[in-house]
């Protein structure tokens, strides 16, 4: 006579329904966390969730169970595993035993997990990028390695730059900024960031700028200046541009003889020399004595072994908005950032989401709307930007709602994005981790999504769905 030992199960709610499943096959119980929506992913995929530095995938079990509703739900239920899902349902119940889910005395059904995702998420596909390895992708081109990608930013009504591996990232004004006193004018205070004590000085100051009565919200562009990190707080952040060397014009001695003037390196020309932007010199945009205060604190020694090692243990990345949604691209895949033009060119049997044509210096740049094909509610009221993204012989211009920040993110701070086997989500290779509240941000795969439109479009046109020219 043998004996058995009844399994245990934890019951919980969707509706008005009871359902059950194993316990062993459950790791916690959660709050419903804070997620991120991913665009065209399978409809029972509510968004993913932070869990102390692990990604879950957070999907509806309502949806996969074909019920109506379920979105709401406050309880998630993480399953054990490595492949980091966890279910949405509206409560946890109890522990019941395997009995209570047959027979009469029902109090709950039980339910197969794995089969209800295995029908309802497409069998992952092995990626063709190097996504596992966090590599960035980058222009090899003979083009790419003859230019300079600059980041723009103005203060007052002129136009400067920065290179851009002289900067970290491009942060919010914080709300709390230690001031300093008996400390020269131009350095505003100290600041936390990142477990460290920021400097944070006035570039308008440091340029010798009038003050201005415009109403701006400022931002702070982290550089690396000799060996020091700090903080230049500017009015706005407004472009990267990707220039060639040869736009870039050295400024003679004899025109550097402000103090001002000197911080000055060279003179780039956009746009066939209609629009000029100031190049700094990061190197002389300090004096003297402001270095010697930076270099009481710590070592300088200390200050470059700890740069040099955040740089190779990091990656930078653009981050924009489209709706409500803030994503991230890798700056080495941006050509430039631009405002939209007024009116765009028509490309006669295009697809609904290529608005147009679009003339960069000469060029001709497919714009491609990312509201559309984000499936973001259109909103007529943004000024929308333009990021010109560049890889070998492809471009083309993706229309967003803003463009924030330039971030640099640890490399141990970036995950695999979950792979849902659709087509539609491998756009989205990596997930970032920001921040002290380690805030999620979807990372884009340039290749991907360049291969993505040229497919969308060659599709639409064998299919006949395209206008035909006029």
């Amino acid at each position: 006579m043998s004996s058995s030992v009844s399994e245990q199960l934890l019951s919980f709610r969707v509706g008005v329904e009871c359902f059950a499943i194993p316990a062993s096959a459950v790791q916690e119980v959660i709050r419903r966390p804070a997620m991120v929506r991913v665009p065209h992913a399978p409809a029972p995929l509510v968004g993913l969730g932070n869990l102390r530095g692990t990604i879950l995938s957070v999907v509806s079990l309502a949806a996969l169970m074909e019920r109506k509703g379920g979105a709401d739900g406050q309880r998630v239920i993480v399953l054990g595993g490595a492949d980091g899902v966890a279910l949405l349902v509206d409560d946890v119940s109890a522990l019941i035993s395997d009995e209570q889910t047959r027979g009469s005395g029902r109090i709950a059904r039980k339910i197969d997990v794995p089969g209800l995702l295995a029908r309802n998420f497409v069998a992952p596909q092995a990626r063709s990028h190097r996504v596992a390895q966090g590599q960035a992708v980058v222009d090899t081109s003979a083009s790419a390695v003859s230019q300079l990608i600059l980041l723009g930013f103005t203060i007052g009504e002129q136009l400067f730059a920065l290179p851009v591996d002289q900067i970290d990232e491009v942060i919010r004004l914080p709300d709390s900024i230690a001031l300093l006193p008996q400390s020269d004018d131009a350095v505003v205070g100290t600041a936390g960031h990142r477990g460290a004590l920021l400097p944070i000085l006035s570039l308008r100051h440091l340029l010798m700028l009038p003050g201005t009565d415009r109403d701006v919200v400022p931002r702070i562009v982290i550089a690396r200046i000799g060996r020091h990190r700090v903080g230049l707080i500017v009015d706005a952040v407004n472009t990267i541009a990707r220039v060639d060397e040869g736009a870039v014009d050295l400024i003679p001695a004899v025109l550097a003889r402000g103090a001002g003037e000197a911080r000055i390196k060279a003179i780039c020309r956009l746009d066939g020399g209609r629009r000029l932007i100031s190049v700094l010199d990061a190197g002389q945009l300090l004096r003297d004595d402001i270095i010697a205060q930076l270099a009481e604190a710590q070592s300088e020694e200390q200050i470059m072994v700890e740069a040099d090692k955040a740089a190779a243990d990091s990656e930078q990345f653009l981050i924009f908005r489209i709706g409500e949604d803030m994503f991230g691209l890798p700056v080495t895949a941006v050509s430039e950032v631009v405002r939209m033009p007024e009116s765009l060119g028509t490309l006669p049997r295009a697809p609904a989401f290529i608005e147009g044509i679009m003339n960069l210096r000469g060029q001709a740049i497919p714009v491609i709307d990312q509201r559309r094909r984000f499936d973001a509610p259109a909103d007529a009221n943004i000024r929308r930007r333009v990021i010109i993204v560049s890889l070998a012989d492809m471009q083309a211009g993706f229309v967003v709602d803003g463009v924030s920040d330039v971030v640099r993110v640890r490399r141990d701070s970036l995950q695999p994005a979950p792979d849902l086997g659709d087509g539609a989500v491998r756009i989205f290779d990596r997930v970032a981790m920001i921040g002290a509240e380690q805030r999620m941000i979807l990372l884009v795969e340039p290749r991907e999504l360049l291969d993505r439109a040229e497919r969308d479009l060659l599709d639409a046109m064998n299919a006949g769905d395209a206008p035909s020219a006029p």
